[in-house]
């Protein structure tokens, strides 16, 4: 069970996300609509994650993500699942530049595929990072022309992509049909052609990501 935030201005979808989630066995500790709610919310009850939607009152722009930052530097590392209609490029940076894990961003056509959007959630409030398809796809096409990752080889790159999902080593083992070994030798080649080196501090599977995601 999780302790869960939900932000969003919209009480229908507020509402559906928060019965989708009780009858998952969660616990639903705060539902609210704007941004300010959600940052006193997360200071106040500390959730496993919250799941906030990017556009919020006053302006129905960027209100959630900023909040969702704030909550960040308020209460360090805390999780939060982003959600939005459209990808938003500069959102996906900002949610990502502290390089701390534990975040995600999904679009709301996701939330529709119940067990997908709640293994996000899960994996999201474990410290992982999550990103929709989309998100990555037009990152990749923003970013493609000044390329940090030529050294590594078509199958690590796709190693490196599927990670960048959120997959585990086994989900990508599966869904490549290789082995979990082969996966493992992937990770490690594409960590030492990174200049990723073992790191107490960091989580080197969060950086590697974001070298994917700035590539």
């Amino acid at each position: 069970m999780l302790r869960v935030v939900v932000a969003d201005d919209s009480v229908l979808l507020r509402e559906g996300l928060v019965r989708l989630l009780v009858e998952n066995g969660h616990d639903v500790v705060a539902a609210v609509g704007d941004g300010p709610s959600l940052v006193e919310a997360v200071e106040e009850h500390r959730p496993d994650v919250s799941v906030v939607d990017v556009r919020m009152p006053p302006s129905h722009t960027d209100e959630g993500l900023r909040a969702a930052v704030e909550a960040r530097k308020r209460v360090p590392h805390t999780p939060v699942l982003v959600l939005s209609q459209y990808v938003e490029m500069s959102y996906a940076d900002d949610l990502l530049a502290d390089r701390a894990g534990a975040v995600g961003y999904l679009l709301k056509d996701r939330v529709a595929a119940v067990a997908e959007f709640l293994d996000a959630l899960d994996r999201v409030a474990t410290g992982g990072t999550v990103l929709d398809p989309e998100v990555i796809s037009q990152l990749l096409v923003r970013r493609r022309r000044d390329d940090p990752l030529r050294e590594l080889s078509p199958r690590e790159r796709e190693v490196l992509g599927l990670m960048a999902e959120g997959r585990s080593n086994i989900a990508i083992a599966r869904t490549l049909v290789i082995s979990d070994g082969a996966v493992e030798k992937h990770v490690r080649n594409i960590f030492t052609k990174l200049t990723l080196p073992p790191d107490l501090e960091q989580n080197r599977r969060v950086l590697a990501v974001l070298a994917y995601l700035s590539g």
